[in-house]
């Protein structure tokens, strides 16, 4: 059984945090069972405090995998973070459909989803509570309350270290809002405790606090390696600058890919290395593989819940897949792909691009009726299995010790070309055909697959992101920064909700502000189309 920071604290039963509206008050103090003020007079609390702000991407509630949960209305599993995240990552794309019928679920591959959507609210309730998480614990470690109550020396400089890993926590759910939904209401610890109705910012002020808050934290947060695993860094911080300004242009109307290049360079530069395996990556005991650069943790026994790599697994195995062989019970028959992935994976001088690993048996490539497992080519990628191949910890094998790779490397060089590519400064070609060489050599167990200097070109880059990044919830905004999501320039399999796929409107670029928090806080103006 792997050591799981996260787990560990949280179930150390320390204290525990209550459901959060997040609507009308997306800034209330969590209800803890003890008061707030109790538990920041003793600092030996604040680890655990923290590592709830942190467990938010993974839990659902207090007991798991459901029973006690942050946030009451709709199924817990179906409400977790990284679940919902995903879910609205890929399913519009190429890159994933789903069998089930659950109301709204279909919609979300339709591309015609409406503001009383499900899992859109779900994520959008996610985010928020993981603002209001995130508020409350900055706003009761500032130097002046620290002071206040008498912490300081080292256990101060620690407080510090948890304020601004919280603020870079607050950060990551505040780009997840940025990219998906736009202009989203917005509170910060600076807003008072209480029933308000909060102001709506614009996206493009929205991309600006979060540039401001991530250059401002960068240099409180731990060396790059240097922290306990899975707690946030100074190169996680730099590579979410990066991704924020890869998508500058869609965010804020103005492009900053020097700005990609300078921050990508600097996780380039941090130390890290590839990890030599590539499916070591999505393993139960991938948090020893290399060149992950934020994972969320998961753990089969202390960390349970459906969503997360739980669902990753468990949903993409069917059919006449072996669930043994995946390190679970059994499969949901749910996650395939579609023909236009598997293209992606064409054979170079009879090598094989290893990350194109598609179970084909009983399958039919071409997805013929979406509710049918066998129709479409699961992806074999995450799995509840060690690099040895023993099952994970869980003894029924349901819960999964997979944790799910946020941030990596490989991403890093795949914006650092990007970037060079359209025109940022500071880098320069022959180090992104490298960096992606690099990707591919690993991918082919050789230098079969390397490509030329004129094969470097931005479709070229995109069609690399999906090879090496499929179901890591990246394709949605990978489409929208290409001018390829909506419209008919690119047409996939079952896009629009047809078989043969169709062009869609713009306005599916964002997701609709849900009905509900409209419906709670006057000052909210939907998006545009809905």
């Amino acid at each position: 059984m792997k050591k799981n920071y996260i787990a560990s604290i949280i179930l150390s039963g320390i204290l525990g945090l209550s459901a959060v509206s997040c609507t009308g008050d997306l800034d209330q103090t969590p209800p803890y069972e003890v008061t707030s003020a109790s538990v920041y007079k003793d600092f030996s609390n604040y680890k655990a405090v923290l590592a709830k702000v942190y467990a938010g991407y993974a839990l659902t509630g207090q007991v798991g995998p459901a029973g006690d949960p942050d946030i009451t209305g709709g199924d817990e599993g179906f409400s977790s973070y990284l679940r919902q995240y995903w879910q609205l990552q890929e399913l519009p794309t190429d890159e994933a459909v789903i069998g089930w019928g659950d109301a709204g679920l279909p919609d979300l591959h339709d591309m015609d989803w409406t503001p009383n959507n499900q899992f859109i609210t779900a994520m959008f309730a996610r985010i928020y509570y993981q603002v209001t998480l995130s508020n409350e614990f900055i706003r009761e470690t500032t130097d002046a309350k620290l002071s206040e109550r008498g912490i300081t020396g080292a256990n101060a400089e620690m407080a510090r270290l948890f304020h601004a890993e919280a603020r870079y926590l607050r950060a990551l759910s505040y780009y997840h809002a940025l990219d998906l939904f736009g202009n989203v209401p917005f509170v910060t610890e600076n807003d008072k405790v209480g029933s308000f109705f909060p102001e709506q910012i614009s996206r493009a002020e929205l991309f600006s606090y979060i540039e401001s808050e991530l250059l401002d934290v960068q240099d409180d947060l731990q060396d790059p390696m240097q922290n306990e695993y899975a707690r946030a860094d100074k190169a996680a911080a730099w590579t979410l600058l990066t991704k924020l300004y890869l998508n500058a242009d869609v965010y804020a109307g103005q492009p900053k890919y020097t700005e990609a290049v300078t921050f990508a360079k600097k996780v380039i530069d941090a130390g890290y290395t590839l990890e030599p395996d590539f499916g070591n990556l999505f393993l139960a005991d991938n948090n020893k593989a290399k060149g992950i650069i934020f994972p969320i943790t998961f753990d089969g026994l202390r960390t349970q819940t459906y969503g997360g790599t739980t669902y990753l697994v468990h949903a993409s195995v069917g059919g006449s897949m072996s669930a043994p062989a995946f390190g679970i019970d059994g499969g949901w028959s749910g996650l395939r792909t579609t023909s236009a992935i598997v293209n992606l994976y064409p054979g170079t001088d009879g090598a094989v691009d290893e990350r194109g690993r598609f179970h084909t048996d009983g399958q039919s490539k071409e997805i013929e009726e979406i509710s049918q497992f066998s129709s479409g080519y699961p992806l074999i990628k995450y799995k509840n299995v060690t690099s040895t191949g023993q099952a994970g910890a869980h003894p029924g094998k349901v819960f999964v010790d997979t944790d799910y790779p946020m941030f990596r490397l490989a991403d890093v060089y795949l914006m650092y070309a990007e970037a060079v590519l359209r025109g940022g400064t500071g880098g320069d070609r022959a180090t992104a055909l490298s960096l992606v060489n690099a990707l591919r050599v690993r991918a082919y167990n050789g230098t079969a697959g390397n490509i030329s200097d004129g094969d470097l070109t931005l479709r070229f880059i995109l069609d690399e992101r999906a090879r090496e990044l499929s179901w890591e919830a990246q394709r949605r905004t990978d489409l929208i920064r290409y001018g390829l999501f909506t419209g008919s320039e690119y047409v996939w399999p079952w896009k629009g909700g047809v078989r043969a796929g169709k062009a869609v409107d713009a306005y599916r670029t964002l997701y609709p502000i849900p009905s509900a928090d409209l419906i709670a806080n006057p000052n909210l103006v939907q998006n545009t189309g809905y």
